[in-house]
C-alpha cells in the first residue's frame, strides 16, 4: 500500500479546531481502511456459477458451500450463485438441493479472478449422495477419510425412522446398543463396550463430549447426520473413545427460511409431536433455529401388583440456535438444548431363565412404583475464525443432568418389601460438567502437502451422589435388618487437561501418510460418608467416618496410518490407534468386605485395520471394506453390587476382538435403493479372573458382553412419481435385521440367541409433506436387549405399528 504523504493534508490541520480535528482524522482512517481494503481485494477470487436439474433448469435455494470457511451463497431463481472476497487457493465445495443427491467438488481459486463452477444435480433417488463429515475435526468427504467410518444422513434418519440413537443397532456393522431400564443407552463397537457411567465409546453432539451416560440426550429429531467412528480415537477425542466415537449433528440455520412439522400416532398410545423453524433474523449476518417434541407412550409392560401398565412415559426435548457471522472471517454460535423426561415404572425387568425353558413376557410384578425424574441440559458456545494461515474454534459448554425418583424404588423386583432404594434428596444426584476445546486447523485454501490439526481440552465435574438403601419388612427372609436403611454420601469431583496434535502428508498426489499424538491428565477425589438407621430411631449412625481419596491418571495416545488412492473412486487404507478409558475409585456400598474408594487404573485398546473404500459407476455405487485386530489390556470388569445397586470396578482382564466388516449402497435403478452392512466379530478374553462370593474363578475364554458375533442390516426402498410431472411419489421401504449370539454377563449363562427383525413403511411423499405406515418388529419377536449380570433383564421393544404425517417449507 502506498503511503500517504503529510504534504496532502489541509493546511488547517496546523492550527485546527476541534470539529476541524475530528473531521481530519477520520477522512485520515477513511483513507486507510479504503486502501487497505482495496490491497486485500486485489488479492481475492471469486466464484459464480450455475446450479442446474438434468433438464438444465436452475435449482432455486440451491446450497453452495466452501467446506472448513465461513463462505457460502444461495443460488436463484435461475440457479445463479455468487461468492466474493475469497482468498487464493484450494478448496472443496459441497453442492446441496431439496431432493437432489450431493455433490462435492474440489476447485483452484487464482487472486484477482473469477473462478466459473457450472454444476448439474441429479435427482437423489438416481445418485447417492457425496457425504461430508467431520470425523477428523475438519470437514472432508466421507470416503476421503483414511479409516472406518459410517455416516447416516438425514434422508436416511427419516427412512430408517430412527427416534433414539439405540437404533442404529446393526445399520453400523458390530454396533450394538440397548436401553438397561432407564433411557440410557449402552453401546459396543466392535466388542468393546460400556460397563459403567465411562463409557467406552463416547458421543458428540454438536462438536460437544457429552462425557457420560448422564448428561447426554439420547432422543434424534432435527439431525443433519450422525457419524459412527470405529475403532479406538483417543489422538482427536481422548477419553472414553477406545471403542469409538458417535458424532451426531443437528440441523443449523441459514439463510434460507425452512422449517418443518410432524405428527407420529401408533399403539401403545404412542405420540410424537415436533417442530421446528430455521430463520434468518439479519440476511448474512443473524441466523435463529428452533426446534422442540414432545413424545408419550404407554409402558410396554404390565405390573401384575397393581394390575397396570409399567413403564409409561413422556419427555420434552428442545434445541435452539442463535448464530451470527460478523464477517467473512468470524462466527459465532449459541446452543442450548435440553430433554425433561418422566418415567412412570424404570427399570422393567424380569429374571432371567438361564436354561432358556421360560417364555419371554412383558410381565413383571412390582410392589414399590415411582416416578423417575431425568432432566438433561446442554448449553454450549463456539467461536470459529477462519484465517488465512490457520483456522481456530473455541468450544465452551456445560452440561446438567437431575436424576431422581420421586418415591422409593424397587431394589428387589417382587412384589415383596424386601429392598427400594430412596435417592429424592435437595442438592444431591445432580451432575454437573463444564468443558472447554481450543482447536487450531491448516487452513482451508493451503495449498501445502501437509494439512494439520492440534488442539488442548478441559474438563470439570461435580458429581454429588445421595443414596439410601431401605430395607424393609420382608428383609429378614433374605438375611438383612428389617426396617433399617444404610445411606451412602458421596461427593466425587474430577477434572483433567489434554493436548493433542495430529498432521496428514501427501507424499504424492495418491499417498498420504498420517501421524497423531495427545497427551491426556485426569484427577479424580471422593469423599464418602457411611451411615446406618434402625426403626424407629431417626437418628442413623456413622458405620464409615468421612473418608477422602485422590488418584491421577494419565495416558498416551498415538495414531499412525497411511492411504493410497489407487484411481480417483478407490481408497486402501491402514492405521494402528489407541484408545484409553479413564481409571476410577470405587464407590461406597453397604458391604464391609467391599472397601470404598479402590482405585483402578485405565483400560487401553490397541487396533489395527485395513481397508479399501470404492465410489462406482458415477456415484451410484459404494462398497466399504475393513478388518481390524485389537488388543485390550487392564480390562475394566464390574461388579454390581446388591442390594445398593452400585458397581465395584477392578482390572481383571485382557481381550483380544478381531473381525470383518462390510458396507454397501446402490441406487441400481430410478427410485431404487439399497443398502446392505454385516459385521463378524470374535471377542474374546485372553485373561480374565473374577471374584464371585469370595471365590476366585479362572474366566479365560469367556466372550465379551454385549457383543452379537454377527450384525446384518439389509434395506430396500422403491418409490415411484405419479401425476404427469411426478411430484406425488409412492413409497414402499422393507429392512430386514439379523443379530448373532451374545452374552450378557461374563460367566456366558446369561445368553439371547441369534434372532431376526423385520421393519417396513410404505406412504405417500411430495415435496412440502409425507404420508407414512410403519411398523418395527413385525413379527413380534422377544428377546433380551439388556441384562444385569445377577439375572435382571430388560427386552427389546414388541411390535410397534404407527402413522407419521410430516409438514415441511
Amino acid at each position: 500500500m502506498k503511503k500517504i504523504n503529510s504534504t496532502f493534508l489541509p493546511i488547517s490541520i496546523m492550527h485546527p479546531s476541534r470539529n476541524h480535528f475530528f473531521f481530519i482524522k477520520t477522512v485520515y482512517v477513511a483513507l486507510l481502511l479504503l486502501c487497505s481494503f482495496t490491497a486485500w481485494s486485489q488479492n481475492t477470487a471469486i466464484l459464480s456459477g450455475k446450479i442446474t436439474d438434468s433438464k438444465s433448469s436452475g435449482i432455486n435455494k440451491a446450497s453452495v458451500y466452501l467446506l472448513n470457511t465461513n463462505l457460502g451463497a444461495t443460488a436463484n431463481d435461475q440457479g445463479d450463485f455468487s461468492i466474493d472476497n475469497i482468498a487464493p487457493g484450494n478448496y472443496t465445495v459441497q453442492i446441496l438441493a431439496l431432493n437432489f443427491a450431493a455433490v462435492t467438488k474440489n476447485i483452484n481459486l487464482i487472486s484477482g479472478k473469477t473462478e466459473t463452477l457450472n454444476i448439474q444435480l441429479n435427482n437423489s433417488s438416481r445418485q447417492l449422495d457425496e457425504v461430508v463429515v467431520t470425523a477428523q475435526k475438519k470437514e472432508e468427504s466421507l470416503q476421503n477419510v483414511p479409516f472406518s467410518i459410517t455416516a447416516i444422513t438425514s434422508k436416511q434418519v427419516k427412512e430408517y425412522r430412527l427416534w433414539d440413537s439405540k437404533e442404529i443397532t446393526a445399520i453400523v456393522p458390530n454396533l450394538y446398543a440397548a436401553d438397561p431400564g432407564d433411557n440410557r443407552n449402552v453401546t459396543s463397537i466392535r466388542g468393546i463396550t460400556s460397563t459403567s457411567y465411562d463409557p467406552a465409546v463416547a458421543t458428540y453432539i454438536d462438536g460437544v463430549n457429552q462425557f457420560g451416560l448422564d448428561t447426554y440426550i439420547s432422543q434424534l429429531f432435527d439431525v443433519e447426520r450422525i457419524e459412527i467412528l470405529k475403532g479406538p480415537q483417543g489422538t482427536l477425542y481422548g477419553r472414553n473413545a477406545m471403542g469409538g466415537v458417535i458424532n451426531i449433528i443437528t440441523k443449523q440455520p441459514t439463510n434460507t427460511l425452512n422449517g418443518f412439522a410432524e405428527i407420529s400416532m401408533g399403539n401403545f398410545k404412542q405420540q410424537r409431536f415436533s417442530a421446528g423453524i430455521q430463520a434468518p433474523l439479519i440476511k448474512n449476518k443473524l441466523f435463529m433455529g428452533v426446534a422442540a417434541m414432545y413424545d408419550s407412550r404407554d409402558g410396554f409392560y404390565k405390573n401384575e401388583f397393581t394390575n397396570s401398565t409399567f413403564d409409561d412415559q413422556h419427555s420434552i426435548t428442545g434445541n435452539y440456535y442463535l448464530k451470527y457471522i460478523a464477517n467473512s472471517k468470524w462466527a459465532i454460535t449459541l446452543n442450548a438444548k435440553h430433554r425433561n423426561l418422566r418415567n412412570n415404572g424404570a427399570f422393567p425387568l424380569n429374571i432371567s431363565d438361564p436354561m432358556n425353558e421360560t417364555p419371554l413376557e412383558f410381565v413383571l410384578n412390582q410392589n414399590a412404583t415411582t416416578e423417575m425424574v431425568d432432566d438433561i441440559y446442554n448449553g454450549s458456545l463456539s467461536i470459529n475464525y477462519f484465517g488465512k494461515s490457520f483456522n481456530f474454534s473455541s468450544q465452551s459448554s456445560y452440561q446438567s443432568n437431575r436424576h431422581i425418583y420421586t418415591n422409593p424404588i424397587d431394589g428387589d423386583f417382587s412384589p415383596y418389601d424386601i429392598v427400594t432404594i430412596i435417592n429424592n434428596y435437595d442438592g444431591w444426584n445432580k451432575v454437573q460438567v463444564g468443558t472447554q476445546e481450543f482447536k487450531f486447523t491448516s487452513p482451508a485454501s493451503s495449498s501445502s502437502a501437509l494439512a494439520w490439526t492440534g488442539g488442548a481440552y478441559l474438563f470439570y465435574q461435580d458429581n454429588p451422589v445421595k443414596q439410601t438403601t431401605r430395607f424393609g419388612a420382608d428383609a429378614a427372609f433374605f438375611g438383612a435388618p428389617p426396617n433399617s436403611s444404610s445411606i451412602n454420601t458421596t461427593k466425587g469431583k474430577t477434572s483433567g487437561a489434554s493436548v493433542y496434535g495430529q498432521a496428514t502428508y501427501s507424499i504424492t498426489k495418491k499417498l498420504d501418510l498420517t501421524a497423531g499424538l495427545r497427551f491426556d491428565y485426569e484427577k479424580k477425589k471422593y469423599s464418602v460418608l457411611g451411615e446406618f438407621q434402625m426403626d424407629p430411631d431417626p437418628n442413623p449412625f456413622v458405620t464409615r467416618p468421612d473418608t477422602s481419596a485422590s488418584a491421577n491418571f494419565n495416558a498416551l495416545s498415538p495414531k499412525a496410518g497411511m492411504s493410497f488412492r489407487m484411481i480417483e473412486t478407490s481408497l486402501i487404507f491402514a492405521s494402528y490407534s489407541r484408545g484409553y478409558r479413564t481409571g476410577g475409585l470405587t464407590q461406597l456400598g453397604s458391604d464391609p468386605s467391599q472397601p470404598p474408594l479402590y482405585p483402578y487404573d485405565p483400560e487401553f485398546s490397541n487396533s489395527i485395520e485395513a481397508g479399501i473404500k470404492n465410489n462406482l459407476f458415477a456415484n451410484r455405487l459404494d462398497i466399504n471394506i475393513s478388518g481390524f485386530l485389537t488388543f485390550v489390556t487392564d480390562a475394566q470388569v464390574p461388579t454390581l453390587v446388591l442390594p445398593d445397586a452400585i458397581t465395584v470396578t477392578r482390572n481383571a482382564g485382557e481381550l483380544k476382538n478381531q473381525g470383518i466388516e462390510v458396507e454397501a449402497a446402490a441406487t441400481p435403478m430410478k427410485g431404487l435403493e439399497a443398502n446392505y452392512s454385516i459385521g463378524y466379530v470374535n471377542a474374546e478374553y485372553t485373561k480374565l479372573n473374577l471374584s464371585q462370593n469370595g471365590v476366585e474363578k479362572d474366566l479365560k475364554g469367556a466372550k465379551q458382553i454385549f457383543t452379537p458375533d454377527l450384525t446384518s442390516m439389509f434395506a430396500l426402498q422403491y418409490s415411484h412419481g405419479i401425476g404427469t410431472k411426478q411430484q406425488l411419489k409412492i413409497v414402499i421401504r422393507g429392512e430386514w435385521m439379523y443379530l448373532g449370539k451374545q452374552y450378557f454377563d461374563l460367566t456366558n449363562t446369561i445368553e439371547q440367541k441369534p434372532y431376526n427383525l423385520l421393519n417396513t413403511h410404505c406412504g405417500i411423499a411430495a415435496k412440502n409433506f409425507e404420508l407414512m405406515f410403519w411398523a418395527r418388529n413385525m413379527q413380534d419377536t422377544k428377546y433380551i436387549s439388556y441384562a444385569y449380570d445377577f439375572g435382571a433383564v430388560h427386552l427389546g421393544n414388541p411390535r410397534t405399528l404407527g402413522v407419521t404425517l410430516t409438514g415441511k417449507f
